[in-house]
């Protein structure tokens, strides 16, 4: 897939005041810190169209974005976020639960895992949710170039390991890196083909 446009289109409260376009989307979360924005930054090669920060828990409201007037990239908040108060802790998870949960656009969300650190409760907590609600989703391991020499892919494949204490069948996966490009061809062909299989 080529991404010829991508631009932000705004940004919203609760899934009930998205976009009514009707145009596919495809979603991103995961912990905050997990390098979301520029996994996105890197897949649409636009510097700054999703903001970075190095402060966590920056993205506080749904985003999106229009690529190529033929989907919306969905940027969600980070969840497991604990430095902020227990009601805006609610309030994010009910923002992204009821987004997640509800949002008949939704194709697919990929969920972002770091690579660099062992598997956390958080997430698969947070993916076991998702296998509840039956919310179709693929993981992406972000900030491959950080891994030391001979342990790459270690901790994924921990996090695999973990994952088949309570799946039978496990997502698919891409291991990326913001820095390399790595990647990013591959969830660039993974969503041009579920653009593909959805029904006109």
């Amino acid at each position: 897939m080529e991404i010829k446009k991508a631009e932000f289109v705004s940004s919203f409260t609760a899934e009930s005041h998205c976009p009514k376009s009707g145009l596919p989307e495809i979603a991103f979360i995961g912990r905050s810190n997990v390098g979301k924005s520029s996994l996105i930054n890197m897949l649409t090669a636009r510097n700054g169209l999703a903001k970075v920060s190095g402060t966590p828990g920056k993205t506080q409201l749904i985003n999106f974005f229009n690529i190529n007037d033929r989907w919306h990239l969905v940027d969600l908040p980070g969840y497991g976020y604990a430095k902020v108060s227990k009601t805006q802790q609610k309030k994010l998870a009910a923002m992204i639960e009821g987004y997640l949960f509800r949002r008949s656009n939704l194709l697919v969300a990929f969920v972002l895992i770091d690579a660099n650190v062992p598997p956390s409760r958080t997430d698969l907590d947070f993916i076991n949710l998702l296998g509840e609600h039956e919310v179709p989703f693929v993981l992406a391991f972000t900030k491959t170039d950080r891994q030391k020499k001979g342990v790459d892919d270690s901790n994924a494949e921990k996090f695999l390991e973990a994952m088949h204490e309570t799946w039978e069948t496990l997502p698919p996966h891409f291991t990326t890196s913001s820095k390399t490009g790595a990647g990013r061809e591959e969830i660039l062909d993974y969503i041009a083909g579920i653009l593909k299989k959805k029904p006109s």
